[in-house]
């Protein structure tokens, strides 16, 4: 599926100066309402008028409904006006479809579980991770150089809420990608940055005979170990683990027939990018392939995703590592040319993420 060639609203500047004000003002109170919104799905006033359907909710039907004072519940509902959530008619409230969407889209409710357990606290060292090139607010959790080792230590809900969004856009992905990889039949698959292995699961259930080795630092490596632990004798046997730090690690085993990476080279610069691709390209065999799975920012289909995936692109910043974002499509292209690769196919809009699947193989 191509981008469309339409530009989205944010490269325009027709809104009226009335508008624009009143659009200002809701960037500028947006944290106060992205809280208020929060408590009005947490406290269950989104679901309760949900219930009531076309009849509504009284005030009084709320405080009583939802367990919160006169005043509480007044505050959330004027704030639940003014960011469009609800709407209220003859001293009724309504749920409206900003606020069926907060309450019963998934992608919605991962985004906003990640946004407050993960990003929010850490987001107002942003100014300070723009100027060092450092994720100022990933000291919200404690001294890391860089989320990724600090994974499996983040206190509860951070921990939950990053997995589940990290593991929602991918597996949507994951299914229409294997497609695509089995069929260059890989005897043997290196899942570079797998994580807890869930691609790798995935193949291992896809090909009885397929043997898959996660490639990953070691803490990530631990998780990793309890996930396929939990799998049956075949499974785990086909599974295996390898610590490297793809950063700094010059020699890299080079068995597989297909290298694969989800969601990994976001989590780096362009620079380093270059020099993890051009480490594998000296590693592979010449026969072997190189399947990358991006959400790119510049081939969504709908300015929802590319909203997202700009913002996101801001946790990279302050909390993740200080360097990367999700990408541009022309600047993977570059990074796979400079480090001696040549893209043979690309296939758009894989899953609800809008995934991108670059599939290269190394030049002469």
């Amino acid at each position: 599926m191509n981008p469309s060639d339409e530009r989205f609203l944010y490269d325009r500047d027709d809104i009226e100066a009335a508008d624009a004000v009143t659009e200002a003002q809701r960037i500028v109170f947006g944290p106060i309402l992205f809280q208020a919104a929060v408590c009005l799905r947490d406290f269950g006033v989104l679901a309760r008028l949900k219930r009531s359907g076309a009849q509504g909710a009284a005030l009084d039907e709320i405080v009583r409904d939802c367990g919160l004072s006169v005043y509480a519940a007044g505050v959330l509902l004027d704030a639940g006006l003014a960011a469009r959530l609800l709407f209220e008619k003859d001293g009724r409230f309504f749920l409206g479809r900003v606020g069926r969407c907060l309450l019963g889209n998934a992608m919605t409710r991962v985004n906003m579980d990640y946004v407050r357990d993960v990003c929010y606290a850490g987001m107002a060292k942003l100014g300070q991770a723009l100027r060092e090139g450092k994720p100022a607010g990933l000291g919200v959790f404690g001294d890391w150089p860089t989320i990724y080792p600090a994974l499996p230590s983040l206190p509860e809900p951070a921990r939950t809420s990053w997995f589940a969004f990290d593991h929602h856009y991918s597996d949507d992905a994951f299914g229409l990608a294997l497609a695509h990889v089995f069929r260059h039949r890989p005897g043997h698959i290196y899942d570079v940055g797998g994580n807890t292995g869930r691609w790798a699961l995935r193949c291992a259930a896809h090909d009885r005979d397929v043997r898959v080795t996660v490639l990953d630092l070691p803490e990530q490596l631990a998780l990793l170990e309890r996930e396929i632990g939990k799998e049956g004798p075949d499974v785990a046997a086909r599974i295996g683990a390898h610590s490297v730090d793809m950063l700094r690690d010059e020699r890299l085993p080079g068995e597989a027939d297909v290298w694969w990476m989800s969601q990994f080279l976001d989590c780096f610069s362009e620079a380093q990018i270059t020099g993890i691709l051009a480490r594998v390209r000296r590693a592979m065999k010449p026969e072997a392939r190189l399947f990358i799975l991006e959400p790119l920012c510049d081939r969504q289909r709908f300015e929802a995703g590319a909203l997202t995936l700009n913002a996101i692109s801001l946790y990279f910043t302050c909390m993740a590592n200080g360097n990367s974002r999700f990408l541009r499509f022309e600047t993977l292209e570059k990074c796979l040319a400079r480090s001696g690769f040549v893209t043979e196919e690309v296939v758009d809009g894989l899953g609800i993420g809008g995934h991108t699947l670059m599939i290269a193989a190394p030049g002469e």
